[in-house]
């Protein structure tokens, strides 16, 4: 074991024996992966590198949040503003996100009695990528572990007008917050308490806009690949923090 890695081990007892795990937690965490290409770039390496390494630090916090028995994680994946980015970059990215969905991965998930959900406007996306990712998707639904949204070619401003042309389409006569959320991609899941996102960035980019009108906002100057569970646990620590005064 490196040095490093010993750290970052004692850090994360340290920040665990802190929490109180029986006390105010998330029921939902909201992440927003940033941070990728400038991960890679500092390292004097392709964006693609941090890319692939957002894909591991992506892996291992969502078995992270499954052994400390998160029920929901939505994971912001792909944005609608990522299309904007050179065809090169995007379509490593995409690679990325077919081979996550196809190697052994998601049978472990699905063997943990993990639920694979994909929200946004997935019409952009090809036939066979759209292919895969329904088959995931009806592999894990009757699954009743933890729900991992991963949302795809996303936008909170869509998704929005999305479920008003819904709404709109069957004629609902008395529009309340609670009917209109069952529109929403994330219909079924409850509003995340806690939002984190990676890289110093402090603003919600169009991410869950209407879900996260009451989350607490948790930032970190970490960039996505070096995200760990020290960090994961900090900002579940600060959150139980901030509840508990808002409680006193």
């Amino acid at each position: 074991m490196s040095l490093r890695t010993l750290a970052v081990a004692l850090q994360a007892r340290k920040l665990k024996k802190m929490i109180d795990w029986s006390g105010a937690l998330p029921v939902h965490i909201a992440i927003m992966m940033d941070g990728n290409g400038r991960w890679a770039t500092k390292r004097g390496l392709p964006r693609t590198a941090g890319h692939f390494a957002g894909m591991q630090a992506m892996r291992e916090t969502i078995r992270l949040c499954h052994q400390i028995g998160l029920p929901y994680l939505t994971l912001y994946a792909f944005s609608t503003e990522n299309w904007k980015r050179p065809a090169e970059e995007v379509d490593f990215i995409l690679s990325l996100v077919h081979q996550f969905v196809t190697d052994s991965t998601i049978r472990e998930f699905h063997d943990a009695n993990i639920r694979i959900r994909f929200i946004g406007d997935l019409s952009y996306f090809s036939e066979g990528m759209r292919r895969i990712m329904n088959e995931a998707a009806s592999m894990t639904r009757a699954n009743t572990g933890m729900t991992v949204n991963f949302a795809m070619n996303y936008g909170g401003r869509s998704e929005i007008v999305h479920a008003v042309k819904s709404v709109i389409e069957v004629g609902m006569e008395e529009i309340t917050p609670e009917a209109f959320e069952s529109y929403l991609y994330t219909s079924g899941c409850p509003s995340p308490q806690l939002v984190i996102r990676t890289s110093g960035e402090q603003r919600l980019s169009g991410f869950l806009l209407w879900q996260c009108a009451q989350a607490e906002l948790w930032f970190t100057k970490e960039m996505w690949p070096s995200f760990n569970k020290p960090l994961l646990y900090q900002a579940l620590y600060d959150y139980q923090s901030r509840r508990m005064k808002v409680g006193s």
